[in-house]
């Protein structure tokens, strides 16, 4: 479904990323390890498709189409969409009507909102004044309407309190079809199934590691000075990042491969 092969990206007069290959298939989810500045963001923007990520080398395919070169406004209608760690303000734009243009359809945003406990946020512009966590259920409420087959998501609790990490991380696995949401009722909008076949597919950038105990995740991947170094169950690479740090996490998920 997601296919990356011998990636090569550049921003500015700086290469970011060198010879990445991934492949996510039909009903999984990766998660990316990697310390800050290490090309994480840089790889979800330019499989988003942002103009200033210049893809060098390589190429991109999604659901068999080559989109290393395609607009974010073709690639979001193929299937792709992302969550942000700090998306902008728009001021003048509610957030009632940024949900009905990502659902393509008038009359759902209150439905959906209830999901995501959002509804008294949906008269305010999107984003102005909203906490972190706010923030995030923003964004989740944006890809619900949405309702993307490959799902990036950059640093989903950041900013995100006790409160809210429960929720945030519950209707992260429930867009990912990877269960229900201890919040949502039977048979309304909310209830999003676990189908016997999954066919979602996300992607996931997290330091915290927080979202690993709501998102069952199939592998894990360590992304260190702009290059994949290793791929291994998600719960043991974070395990030798907190024990180890990320240097000595390359170098002995490496040895054991």
């Amino acid at each position: 479904m997601l296919l990356i092969e011998d990636l090569r990206v550049q921003l500015g007069d700086h290469l970011i990323l060198a010879n990445i290959n991934l492949e996510i298939k039909a009903g999984e989810t990766h998660v990316l390890f990697g310390p800050n500045g290490s090309g994480k963001t840089s790889l979800l923007m330019t499989i988003m498709g942002y103009p200033q990520y210049r893809v060098m080398e390589g190429r991109i395919l999604f659901k068999g189409v080559d989109i290393t070169h395609l607009p974010i406004n073709e690639r979001a209608d193929l299937g792709i969409g992302m969550s942000y760690q700090r998306p902008p303000t728009i001021n003048g734009l509610k957030t009632r009507q940024m949900v009905e243009i990502c659902a393509k359809t008038e009359g759902v945003a209150e439905d959906l909102a209830r999901c995501v406990n959002f509804v008294e946020f949906l008269d305010r512009d999107v984003n102005a004044g909203f906490s972190g966590g706010e923030i995030k259920r923003s964004e989740l409420l944006q890809l619900m309407a949405q309702n993307p087959d490959l799902i990036l998501f950059d640093e989903p609790e950041s900013g995100v309190d006790m409160e809210n990490i429960t929720l945030v991380g519950n209707t992260i696995a429930s867009l990912l079809q990877k269960g229900y949401a201890s919040f949502l009722d039977d048979g309304g909008p909310c209830k999003m199934e676990l189908r016997r076949r999954r066919t979602k597919m996300g992607l996931i950038i997290t330091h915290t590691g927080y979202i690993l105990e709501y998102v069952t995740a199939d592998k894990g991947q360590v992304l260190f000075n702009g290059v994949l170094s290793c791929t291994n169950n998600p719960r043991e690479i974070f395990k030798q990042i907190s024990k180890c740090g990320y240097g000595e996490c390359v170098k002995c998920m490496s040895e054991r491969s």
